[in-house]
């Protein structure tokens, strides 16, 4: 090759290409000169995410990382979205990986319909996927875990792991024998119908017994949905004031007619008390209880001469001893 200038512009322009080439993919693509819009969340762990790769909504790429920062014991991710990339306020972030050793990548879901549209450097939610080493290494240990027990049976022969159990077959032989026996003969009875499980079994007259029960049930629960309509209706009448029973509870009559009876009574038995009246006096007067003591001792002997006495005679002796 020649060493001329034209030779020495090329290889210049060529680096030169590589190098923006270079410095435009560190910079996170085409799209870091692009317009749009900020979007940040935060993470417990990125697992690996750097700067440049990319976001995406439902496998579609919608913007790239631009920044990581350390804020607190969390990180902070700064994207940059594309200027037509729709995300909502409510749409939730999670870094997420193509496959064992893909590369990371952040996807965003869609949000619930009707919710607005993020702005620039909005904030969104994010969920914490399971990182992939913590994964791996319980695998391991699992792993671990089945070859240390297949270890623990090295060295043994079937017949060391068997042998107690061809023993036991052995020594019980007859009795298993006679019970596979019983069994085959009672399942062979219920296949049959015969016996108490086979007659339940393949008889109707249980299933005729239980449909009958299932009706009077049915029957007696739509008797007892009248009655209780019934109620309600008697209920419904007494609440509106109609019949008997619904004017005594509603009317305000009864309980002024009863108040006053009942006030009416006091007075009296407060008279009578007091000794005012006929029948207080009755009660309260000494006097009129004397007079008829008396008079009962002169019935009482005047009763006396009545045995050997004439009609008109007894007649005329007990006005005579009354007066």
């Amino acid at each position: 090759m020649k060493n001329s200038l034209e030779s020495r512009l090329g290889i210049f322009v060529a680096l030169a290409v590589v190098a923006a080439v270079v410095i435009i993919e560190m910079l996170g693509g085409p799209e870091h000169f692009m317009r749009g819009y900020h979007l940040s969340t935060l993470f417990a762990n990125v697992q690996e995410l750097k700067v440049g790769d990319r976001v995406k909504m439902a496998g579609v790429e919608v913007g790239r990382v631009e920044k990581i920062l350390l804020e607190g014991e969390k990180a902070r991710v700064i994207m940059k979205m594309k200027r037509n990339a729709q995300v909502r306020t409510d749409s939730i972030a999670t870094v997420k990986f193509t496959g064992l050793m893909g590369q990371n990548f952040v996807s965003l879901d869609f949000g619930t319909p009707g919710a607005p549209l993020a702005t620039d450097n909005a904030q969104l939610e994010s969920r914490e996927q399971p990182d992939l080493s913590v994964v791996m290494t319980k695998i391991d240990d699992v792993a671990t875990g089945v070859q240390n027990l297949t270890k623990s049976f090295s060295g043994l022969k079937i017949d060391e792991l068997l042998g107690p159990f061809i023993d036991f077959m052995k020594d019980n032989r007859a009795p298993l024998t006679a019970t596979i026996s019983n069994i085959n003969s009672v399942t062979h009875q219920v296949a049959q119908g015969q016996g108490t499980v086979g007659r339940l079994i393949y008889e109707d007259q249980l299933y005729n017994s239980a449909l009958l029960t299932v009706s009077n049930l049915q029957s007696t629960l739509a008797d007892a949905q009248v009655t209780v309509a019934h109620a309600r209706e008697v209920v419904d009448q007494i609440n509106a004031g109609q019949g008997t029973v619904g004017k005594l509870v509603k009317d305000d009559t009864l309980y002024k007619e009863t108040t006053a009876f009942m006030t009416n009574m006091k007075e009296i038995s407060q008279k009578i008390n007091e000794g005012q009246g006929s029948v207080g006096k009755l009660i309260n007067d000494q006097e009129f209880y004397k007079n008829a003591k008396l008079t009962l001792q002169k019935l009482d002997k005047a009763t006396e001469g009545l045995e050997d006495q004439g009609p008109l005679s007894v007649l005329g002796i007990a006005v005579n001893s009354l007066l």
